[in-house]
This record gives structure tokens, sequence and C-alpha cells, in this order.
């Protein structure tokens, strides 16, 4: 039985995509309070590691324990709710208004709509909230997905290059989210290749490498 005291527990865990294997023998923990800032090569098998930490993505091999959940167990879909991931591409609905689209969020998680318009407030884009997603830059709808996770308030937070395609202005609602999820006993995974700007955010850092975390 892993610990249940740890948000994240992998103990020699392998993930595959379609015959390839992308993750071997993953050893991780990360506690509560705990801001790991993963770093490696392209291909290394970062993104592949917060896709199975989201339970987007099913351990070939291995224990794996997420917020005390075993990720081989059908109970895996029952923690979604209480992850926040920010992956590459920003996960809005294009047809739908910046506004619409937390107060879907909202709705899903049995969050008063109010805490959409002040989420949008926060980060800057009060004024744009019925502009289209798919008509907003990229720099927009990154604010917007930082909005949702202000809103949503997860334990546990995972971030793949967090300042890609950020204005120098937004660069602090980064920092702003990773110690409000900390503050709240909560715990975050960082992915990036900027050590420079992710060192005063994370309390450890981590390195994967062929596939496993060194």
């Amino acid at each position: 039985m892993l610990s249940a005291n740890a948000h994240v527990v992998f103990r020699r865990v392998a993930a595959r995509i379609g015959v390839t294997t992308i993750l071997r023998d993953v050893n991780l923990t990360v506690r509560a309070g705990e801001s790991v800032g993963l770093f490696g090569s392209n291909g290394a098998g970062k993104t592949t590691l917060l896709r199975v930490i989201a339970t987007l993505l099913r351990p070939s091999a291995g224990e794996a324990q997420v917020l005390g959940t075993d990720l081989g167990s059908s109970d895996r879909f029952s923690i979604r709710s209480r992850i926040g991931l920010i992956g590459h591409s920003p996960a809005l609905y294009p047809e739908l208004s910046l506004a619409a689209n937390l107060e879907f969020s909202a709705r899903i998680a049995g969050a008063p709509l109010a805490a959409a318009n002040d989420a949008l407030e926060t980060v800057g884009l009060g004024q744009a909230r019925d502009r289209l997603a798919g008509e907003a830059s990229h720099g927009m709808q990154r604010r917007v997905e930082f909005a949702r996770e202000l809103m949503l308030q997860p334990e546990l937070l995972l971030l793949d290059e967090p300042h890609s395609a950020l204005d120098p202005s937004a660069v602090e609602l980064v920092e702003h989210i990773v110690a409000g999820v900390l503050d709240r006993g909560g715990a975050v995974v960082l992915v990036s290749h900027d050590v420079d700007r992710v060192a005063p955010m994370v309390t450890r850092t981590a390195e994967l490498t062929g596939g496993t975390v060194r």
C-alpha cells in the first residue's frame, strides 16, 4: 500500500503510447506543500508524466497513487475534479466566450457562476469577458486557464511550460497561482525549460532523462 499522506507516489511506473514505451521505472513522490520543478530535454517524457498524474493516461506497469487513489483502478476518475492541468494547448471551447468557458467549468465543479467573473478580473480579462475564445490571442487564452485554476482551487496543480506565450506583465500570475495552491496545503508539479524563471517557485527539482526521473 502506497502512502496516503503524499499527493503523488509513483514506484517503478511505466507508460506506453501505442507500442512505444515513454516512461520506465519512474519513482516520484510529491507531498503536500511541495512544488516540484521537472526538467528534461524534448522527448524525455515530461508531458507524458503529467498526463499520467492527471489520470489521462493509465500506467502500463508499476504502482501509482494520486491524492490517495490507485491509478490502476476505476476510482481514478473520481479525483479529476481535484486536479488542475494547464498543458501546451489551451483547453478551451473556441466557440464560447471567455466568460462562458469559465462558467461551464464552474457548473461542472459546483462553483458559483460569479466566481468566473471574479477570476477573469483577477487575471486582467474582465473587459474581454465576451470575446470568443477562438478569437483571443494565445496569451489571453493562457490567462483564462489561469483564471480557471484560481476559480476551482485544485489540490494538485500540474503546469506544462506555464510561461509559454505570456507577456511579461502576466508572468507573476504563475507565481501567484502556485503560491495559492501551496498555501492551501496542495502540491504542484511544474514542467519547464526555463530553470531560472521556475527556480523561485519550486521547493525542489527533478530531471527526466530517457523516461526515468533522476
